[in-house]
């Protein structure tokens, strides 16, 4: 079963496990899925831990302390997420070390409510990256306007990151815009740019979810939008990465900003559940998967080469079709990039609940 996977990861694309949980750490589920499923990194978000606390019973310990130590809610989530980040980093760095960096990852979110807050979102960037003390950790901040000087910011203080949230092809532009910036700002500041690293979390099942919704079932467009949006960011990549500002800053040292396909679970079951892994495949890029789509890939997946490079022209006569069916790219990004900001500003509040409880059971 893991001869799929292996092929996937010979074929350059990282694969990232999209969820973590003290379960998976401590029962050594986490360590058996690098060393037996080629997992190479691993993402979260408020909605990953938010489940993992309501199902788990392996917080009750440290909860009954941070309580004894009079630690409030914020402290207390504060705590427990930033200890099941820093041991999936030690669980991953061989990895780490043996890739010379460029995998064995962990990602941890900035707070939600600070997505519209530059200045809140770079501070708690070094909040977490001084806590969790880890060098390959990621810290992820979405692409939001805000977020972009943000992200500069913290990369020109030698923070890795993780943008997550992005949609549209702009706003995509804008994130590579600042990784360099921030890249040029650590190089004027003496910094090893070697030690930087990011990637950029281009979501993808959740634009076929929003496109299929406005178009008639038997529209030959269902289920193109998605791959189509990602194919345009990959040649956007191409293009920002083949520059000579970033030639300049790759012969400092510095890496190029991996694209890292997301939400690549399928949501229409009449859809293949590994075609955002098959139809993503180009070397040098992450997919980050719940354990669900890993499982259908290793079963049934299919690697037939790179199913990326080249392809910007086919994926811009699908955005240009929907056009003409009255469905704006625009206004589906932008809703796309609102709704998933409110998706973790509602699991937030759901773990921050679920840490209430349980500070008030211990």
């Amino acid at each position: 079963m893991t001869e799929r996977l292996k092929a996937l990861s010979d074929a350059g694309v990282s694969i990232w496990l999209d969820d973590l949980s003290r379960e998976r750490i401590e029962t050594g589920n986490l360590a058996q899925l690098v060393t037996e499923r080629h997992v190479v990194g691993v993402t979260t978000n408020p909605t990953i831990f938010a489940s993992a606390l309501a199902k788990g019973e392996k917080y009750e310990k440290q909860v009954a302390e941070l309580k004894a130590s009079g630690a409030d809610v914020d402290a207390t989530v504060f705590a427990i997420t930033t200890t099941d980040v820093r041991d999936a980093c030690d669980i991953l760095r061989p990895v780490y070390d043996a890739t010379d960096g460029f995998d064995g990852r962990v990602s941890i979110e900035v707070e939600p409510g600070l997505a519209r807050d530059t200045d809140g979102t770079v501070e708690m960037a070094e909040r977490l990256w001084n806590e969790i003390d880890r060098p390959n950790l990621l810290i992820k901040i979405p692409a939001t306007r805000e977020g972009l000087p943000a992200i500069a910011a913290s990369i020109a203080k030698g923070i890795s990151v993780n943008v997550t949230l992005i949609f549209s092809l702009e706003r995509y532009r804008g994130v590579m815009d600042a990784y360099l910036y921030g890249l040029e700002q650590a190089a004027a500041e003496g910094r090893d740019l070697s030690k930087i690293h990011s990637v950029a979390s281009f979501f993808v099942s959740r634009v076929d979810a929003e496109v299929d919704g406005r178009l008639p079932q038997d529209s030959p467009l269902r289920g193109k939008a998605a791959l189509a949006n990602a194919w345009l960011a990959y040649a956007a990549y191409e293009e920002v990465f083949g520059s000579d500002r970033a030639k300049e800053l790759l012969a400092k040292g510095a890496h190029p900003q991996r694209p890292l396909w997301a939400s690549t679970g399928v949501k229409d079951p009449a859809y293949s559940d590994t075609l955002y892994v098959t139809e993503l495949v180009v070397r040098g890029t992450v997919n980050t998967m719940p354990e669900k789509t890993l499982e259908a890939f290793a079963d049934h997946g299919e690697v037939t080469g790179d199913t990326v490079t080249g392809r910007a022209a086919e994926a811009q006569q699908v955005i240009d079709d929907l056009e003409a069916q009255g469905i704006s790219y625009d206004e589906v990004v932008e809703k796309l990039e609102d709704e998933g900001l409110q998706k973790f500003d509602d699991s937030w509040a759901e773990l921050l609940e679920t840490v209430r409880a349980e500070l008030d059971k211990a």
